[in-house]
């Protein structure tokens, strides 16, 4: 089979990664910004609440996180929302867009016992179901989990019996791969169709993405497995492909230009890229620290701080991650 339904399968099959709920974090095979801090959220929640104050989005917009995993993310941002703008919290629509039964259930779960009735989720299992004027999306470490073709000098991969070969004429990935300038790697499958369904379902809208990746394509494979905090390179001799088939996270580096290029080709503006620690502080992460500062314990503070500087220190998540920004219908 083409290396782009193995990926599929190992994440995304019956009994795929991803389709039960899987910890993240200290007990899981990774952290994200999410599981780091709840200032993740908290900073985006500053961010849809000036987009309200200045105008782009009213306040009975839809705020849709795509691909929320156990929902604290998308939850955090209610919660600073409350904090910050309450009666936004009783006006903006909350929508997840969730294609696993078992992952919805698990987020209205936690949506249920962190609001009771004061905060409506709604659920959708793709893009392309959903139909809005105003909204605003977000997503976390999404391009990084889209199936990917493997290329290497004019050939395409396959894999049989767990072992790739690269014999595939493929002229799709041929024109990607000179288009970025690649003579091997990861090329994505999946993000024209995820531009153009997302351009389709609303008239007006902000998209803000963070991941791992550079703008420009890496002249390498980054294809590598994460499991129980360890980070296994696909080609590794030590990785056994076969023993870690869906029961680890597989993962490469976005190429953000694919996102760009994209996205532009669905109609979407193009806004930024840049550092997730610049990105963050210009949505108010440091005066929200300071709020919480003015407001709780020393040691609380203290705490929540230790927890940001994962979200913000180069050496962490803060250079690394990038945050891509679009917008339709400004």
């Amino acid at each position: 089979m083409r290396f782009s339904d193995y990926m599929a399968d190992w994440l995304y099959g019956q009994e795929g990664y991803y389709a039960t709920y899987k910890a993240i974090g200290k007990e899981g095979d990774f952290y994200t910004a999410v599981s780091s801090s709840k200032f993740f959220g908290g900073s985006v929640a500053n961010h849809i609440i000036r987009l309200v104050d200045e105008g782009f989005l009213d306040s009975h917009a839809t705020i849709c996180e795509i691909g929320a995993h156990h929902g604290y993310f998308l939850a955090d941002v209610c919660e600073f929302i409350y904090t910050l703008r309450p009666s936004l919290l009783n006006t903006l629509h909350f929508v997840i867009i969730e294609r696993f039964d078992a992952l919805q259930e698990q987020q209205r779960n936690y949506f249920a016992d962190s609001f009771g009735d004061a905060v409506k989720l709604t659920h959708f299992k793709s893009l392309a179901e959903l139909r809005c004027k105003n909204a605003f999306f977000v997503a976390n470490e999404i391009f990084d989990a889209f199936p990917c073709e493997l290329y290497y000098k004019g050939k395409t991969a396959r894999v049989e019996d767990h072992k790739v070969e690269f014999d595939v004429e493929d002229a799709w990935v041929n024109e990607k791969a000179q288009k970025y300038h690649k003579d091997r790697g990861e090329i994505a499958v999946g993000y024209e169709e995820f531009a153009a369904q997302m351009s389709a379902a609303c008239e007006k809208f902000e998209f803000m993405s963070f991941d791992y990746g550079e703008m420009q394509a890496r002249p390498d494979f980054s294809l590598r497995v994460y499991t129980k905090h360890k980070v296994l390179p696909f080609f590794d001799e030590e990785m056994s492909a076969e023993e870690l088939f869906a029961k680890s996270d597989i993962t490469y580096d976005v190429t953000f230009a694919h996102v760009k290029d994209a996205y532009e080709e669905a109609g979407v503006k193009f806004i930024e890229l840049k550092a997730q620690m610049v990105a963050l502080v210009d949505m108010g992460i440091l005066e929200l620290l300071e709020i919480l500062h003015k407001n709780a314990d020393e040691k609380i503070y203290k705490q929540e701080v230790e927890k940001a500087k994962i979200l913000l220190m180069p050496n962490f998540l803060g250079e690394r991650f990038k945050m891509i920004k679009f917008r339709k219908g400004e």
